[in-house]
């Protein structure tokens, strides 16, 4: 949690500045630098997040089905003796015989079953390329899988058969079936290669702690932070963030990204900062979403940004008026210009803001252009406290949105409180596929950096972004002392 803005004096003259940028984004950008995106992705089904209920769907015998909440639920009825007595699915999609697709789905049960996932010609032979037996919990969990069609037809089908199991509730969510080989990641993520822990590692050779460092900290993956050190133009930032995706891109890795250059960032804190104007920053965020383009990428979007539009000392109307008007014109950006990206709008964390609060503000700031949202960033809340918060924001929200836990510094119960260099926090959960209704667990701050200052604790430390050694070090233990 951090406090007071410093944005000099703008206003209301800013925003007016600001407005006809919007207007004129896309006519007036600039054409990409260099090769900065991949062909876009074909999504081959229709309606596989059930916002229009549960249109283009159908079910077999022994089941009913109904959606809530933007979720499908198929009652299973009786006891169906196989799998294919209880089906689901989605009739008349194109496959082209050699080519490769993701299938990709949100799914739980009411009790610990097996189910079928298919993509199948939908008529005699009823050929599967894709024929996987599932096993769900009573926890959604994202699953996905690639393969290859040996069929070509515009009879296709995705669906699930649900027999097997006697009664239960089947839970499903955003399902897709793609061109692209390989959706988001399922831990498959990028490590930068020259994060701060490396950069410290090569600057310091004969350190006897080099070792530790490098296999806790500095081998592992977590976002990217951008913001004017990157580039403070549009051009800039468009080939940093390019260079960047282009790298993970061909490792065949998928990279992590925070987008840190608000317009009044961190509300003069310590890691105050930001473009001059509000014009700025819209030309400094369309270069960042340019330089992703179609491939994939996952990216927080602003930490600290909307619960500060909230909790910030200057913040006055004026200047609310800009930052909501900023965050939106950021998703918006992301959504239509990083076509590969998944974007999460930061969400503060488990002990900032009331979850009414948050949710009313991620509606002020372009949450439903999305993925969703993230919680922790930079924080030691616990994971189960974090997906608590979360699961309480989003049920407020209009639609059910995803959300991450940044778990770069919360493996500790045994932290001092305070959100600046915690002692006693410890490295939490590596970036990976979430549990517990997070749908990532990411490192968002890296390990290492300092927070600031922390004058406000009383502590002399390195300022914001600086790795140092013997916070690395602590993190790794969780042994605090004197430091």
């Amino acid at each position: 949690m951090k406090k007071p803005l410093r944005y000099g004096i703008i206003g209301l003259a800013a925003l007016a500045v600001a407005a006809p940028l919007v207007a004129n984004a896309t006519a007036g950008a600039e054409e990409p630098v260099g090769e900065v995106g991949t062909a876009a992705v074909t999504e081959l089904v229709a309606n596989g997040g059930f916002d229009n209920g549960a249109t283009g769907w159908w079910n077999g015998p022994n089941t009913t089905m109904s959606v809530g909440g933007g979720v499908l639920n198929v009652q299973v009825t009786g006891t169906p003796a196989n799998y294919w007595d209880a089906p689901m699915g989605q009739d008349g999609l194109k496959l082209e015989n050699g080519k490769a697709y993701t299938v990709s789905f949100d799914a739980k049960a009411s009790k610990a079953v097996s189910v079928r996932s298919t993509v199948q010609l939908n008529v005699a032979p009823y050929t599967a390329p894709h024929d996987k037996v599932v096993a769900l919990t009573t926890t959604s969990k994202r699953f996905s899988y690639t393969f290859t069609s040996n069929i070509a037809t515009t009879a296709g089908q995705v669906g699930f058969q649900l027999g097997r199991n006697g009664a239960f509730t089947f839970s499903v969510d955003n399902i897709s079936v793609t061109t692209e080989t390989a959706t988001q990641p399922s831990g498959e993520f990028y490590v930068d290669p020259d994060n701060n822990a490396y950069t410290w590692i090569d600057q310091n050779q004969g350190d006897p702690d080099r070792a530790t460092i490098e296999s806790n900290i500095a081998s592992k993956a977590g976002a990217k932070w951008f913001g004017s050190w990157m580039g403070e133009t549009e051009g800039a930032i468009r080939e940093s963030v390019n260079n960047y995706v282009t790298a993970a891109t061909n490792a065949g890795k998928t990279p992590i990204l925070a987008a840190y250059n608000i317009y009044g960032r961190d509300c003069g804190g310590y890691s105050e900062g930001g473009p001059e104007t509000p014009g700025q920053y819209e030309d400094w965020i369309r270069g960042f979403a340019d330089g992703i383009g179609a491939r994939k990428a996952i990216v927080i979007v602003e930490p600290d940004a909307v619960a500060q539009a909230i909790d910030c000392d200057q913040m006055t109307p004026e200047n609310l008026a800009i930052r909501r008007h900023l965050l939106t014109y950021a998703t918006e950006q992301l959504k239509t210009r990083a076509t590969g990206a998944w974007s999460y709008l930061d969400a503060g964390n488990a002990g900032w803001l009331a979850p009414s609060a948050m949710a009313a503000e991620l509606q002020q700031a372009g949450i439903a252009n999305t993925r969703g949202f993230a919680v922790n960033v930079s924080n030691y809340k616990s994971t189960a406290a974090s997906n608590t918060y979360a699961s309480q924001v989003n049920q407020l929200l209009p639609t059910s949105k995803k959300w991450i836990v940044d778990t770069s510094r919360n493996g500790s119960a045994n932290t001092d409180g305070d959100w600046c260099n915690s002692r006693g926090s410890k490295l939490g959960a590596t970036s990976q596929v979430g549990s517990g209704g997070a749908e990532y667990f990411l490192w968002v701050k890296f390990p290492g950096d300092s927070d600031g200052e922390c004058t406000h604790a009383g502590h002399n430390d390195p300022r914001a972004g600086d790795f140092v050694e013997r916070f690395a070090l602590a993190l790794i233990s969780g042994n605090w002392a004197g430091v």
